[in-house]
């Protein structure tokens, strides 16, 4: 393969994520953890599994940074799991100093890769990585609005029994709990759901989204969710690695837009190769705007959190 990602942390999410990568064919996977043994034996099943799944990628494992040398994109995932209970807040503490130690080590061996965030709480960790790294904003990007739009048109799909490829979605915001679904510009087939649900199940589709990550935390018991957000991941880091120009909401660092500055938050870009070459504005009513600024607000809070800890 001519392209590399290196995906940190070799736990649910990031093995699923390598495995993802290396079945769509889409470059060489390097899989990275501080556990002896556990990247390597994971590489090892997937290039196993690799005469079944019928393809060519190279998984290798490595407890050690060097390995990572010339990544086109690093996935983070590395990072304690939200547990019962526990919110992403939680998280900071412990999560700022993994990322920022990851971030110094990828961004010294790769200095021209996109980094995509998927720890959490995400949109703080996207702040700790982008300083940490000194990389421009548009090479790091924060996995969000990917994973919670998808959760909102499975949601969507599951309600009116129909195809999920039919679905479309955006969530604006933070990854948590102010996250801003956007039932106006969320269709199946090209028709707005306001036309196809009530504003009750719309209300209930919308809470659920928003509480997506929390619902199976509670049924998992002693994890939280993997495919869905490697998928979510893979899907940004395929269109940079080919170029696409797919917009897609991501946790992006804005400057102005929306009336938002100095923070990462969930908005529609356009990734290419280059990783965000563009913030696409959409008109947004007051409430929803309204929304957006308490989202915010929130991932201000976590940035002052951050500041406080010296992260």
């Amino acid at each position: 393969m001519d392209k590399k990602v290196t995906v940190i942390g070799a736990g649910n999410v990031g093995a699923t994520a390598a495995q993802r990568l290396a079945e769509k064919e889409l470059c060489d996977v390097v899989l990275i953890d501080i556990v002896e043994g556990v990247p390597q034996g994971k590489a090892l099943d997937l290039t196993e599994a690799a005469p079944i799944e019928k393809h060519d990628a190279h998984i290798k494992g490595f407890n050690s940074y060097e390995a990572s040398a010339g990544s086109d994109i690093v996935i983070i995932t590395a990072g304690i799991p939200r547990k019962p209970g526990m919110s992403r807040d939680d998280l900071i503490g412990t999560n700022a100093g993994i990322v920022k130690n990851v971030t110094k080590q990828v961004a010294a061996f790769s200095p021209d890769a996109v980094i995509i965030i998927v720890s959490n709480p995400l949109d703080a960790m996207c702040h700790v990585a982008f300083e940490a790294s000194g990389f421009p904003k548009s090479r790091v990007i924060g996995m969000a609005g990917v994973l919670d739009s998808a959760r909102f048109r499975a949601f969507i799909a599951m309600e009116l029994n129909v195809s999920v490829e039919n679905t479309h979605a955006f969530v604006l915001g933070g990854h948590g709990d102010t996250m801003v679904p956007l039932p106006r510009y969320s269709t199946v087939a090209g028709i707005p759901i306001t036309e196809l649900l009530s504003k009750d199940r719309i209300d209930a589709l919308v809470k659920r989204t928003a509480s997506g990550g929390a619902e199976i935390v509670s049924l998992l018991k002693t994890g939280s969710a993997y495919y869905a957000p490697a998928s979510a991941a893979v899907e940004m880091a395929e269109a940079i690695l080919k170029d696409k120009k797919k917009i897609l909401p991501c946790a992006a660092y804005l400057e102005g837009e929306y009336g938002i500055n100095g923070l990462f938050i969930g908005v529609p870009v356009k990734l290419g190769a280059k990783g965000v070459e563009e913030i696409i504005q959409i008109k947004l009513t007051g409430e929803e705007q309204a929304a957006l600024k308490k989202s915010a607000d929130s991932v201000e809070e976590l940035k002052a959190v951050l500041k406080k800890l010296g992260a």
